[in-house]
């Protein structure tokens, strides 16, 4: 059997699984820490608007649905942003933005010296979206399922007066879609994309389209996945989608159609892009460089391809 692109996340029978999480603090406005402080005995750190700072990478689905929470909810001047190259390499994330290749803010070169900061013994992929303490340097999570789900419930003192209710009082049924959603679809294309055997391939690909083909006819009536508003699993689905045709379909060989072929989801998909904070967030150059230039196992050539042409995404 070839080995993956990630060996230490596959299974002797072929098969993608994902590394946890391994920062899970929480910033909660029900810390008992002091500000300035370290986390409390819970492990949860205080909100301080100017103190934690967003690691993102344009090109990562993960990290693409908290720059939109971040952004949707205002918070834009409570928690900094800082962008990493979309192509990684074996020392992991780096900073090239600024002329001396480090974060202004952080002082460090690659997100994996916050990691190792924070616990030198983490031998792990280094992940985003990451938050940082500014404070200490350390990381406070990288949890992505949690991160957007507390912007959206523990900074709420800072979110702009006219922010969007992404969470619904009543979550039971939003919190079934999003797991749904994650296995199948999120997580679904990389199960695809990573697995080293026929079979573990084609179990993903299975799954992957048949929940895409639940999607598509759930929104046969209905503008958002949960009626007429728009909640966080949209945006959770819509960062998945977004990069389907241009490197999932292809690139992970999710090929047995295209978003563009799907009437209900490509016509909801670009109702999100034409949403303030959606498309405009999406590089689809960035996204293709990391894909097509990161997995060697996957594309040793490193070409990147041209198509597909991002004004597919405004036209009417």
């Amino acid at each position: 059997m070839t080995p993956g692109q990630f060996v230490q996340e596959t299974s002797s029978a072929g098969e993608w699984k994902r590394q946890g999480n391994r920062f899970t603090g929480r910033i909660s406005k029900d810390s008992t820490a002091a500000p300035g402080a370290g986390p409390d005995d819970q492990g949860r750190w205080p909100v301080e608007p100017g103190r934690y700072r967003l690691i993102v990478s344009l090109a990562c689905p993960w990290a693409h649905r908290s720059i939109i929470v971040r952004r949707l909810l205002g918070l834009e001047d409570a928690i900094s942003l800082a962008v990493v190259d979309p192509v990684r390499d074996e020392r992991g994330w780096r900073f090239t933005l600024d002329p001396d290749g480090r974060d202004p803010v952080l002082g460090i070169a690659f997100l994996a010296e916050a990691y190792q900061r924070s616990d030198p013994a983490y031998d792990g992929r280094v992940t985003v979206p990451a938050i940082v303490d500014t404070l200490t340097g350390e990381v406070v999570t990288n949890d992505y399922p949690q991160i957007t789900l507390d912007l959206s419930t523990e900074w709420t003192e800072y979110h702009r007066p006219d922010a969007p209710r992404l969470i619904p009082e009543d979550r039971a049924e939003m919190d079934q879609l999003i797991d749904e959603i994650y296995r199948d679809v999120n997580n679904g294309v990389y199960r695809a994309g990573f697995a080293t055997s026929q079979e573990a391939y084609e179990a993903a690909y299975d799954a992957l389209f048949a929940r895409l083909d639940a999607l598509e006819e759930r929104l046969g009536d209905r503008d958002y996945l949960l009626g007429d508003t728009l909640r966080e699993v949209d945006i959770r689905l819509f960062t998945t989608l977004v990069r389907f045709d241009a490197v999932y379909h292809g690139h992970f060989k999710c090929n047995r159609q295209k978003l563009t072929e799907f009437p209900n989801l490509w016509a909801y998909a670009r109702r999100l892009y034409r949403l303030p904070n959606f498309g405009e967030t999406v590089d689809f150059d960035q996204i293709k460089r990391h894909y097509y230039v990161t997995h060697h196992n996957i594309n040793p050539t490193g070409i990147i391809p041209k198509g597909p042409d991002p004004a597919v995404w405004v036209t009417p």
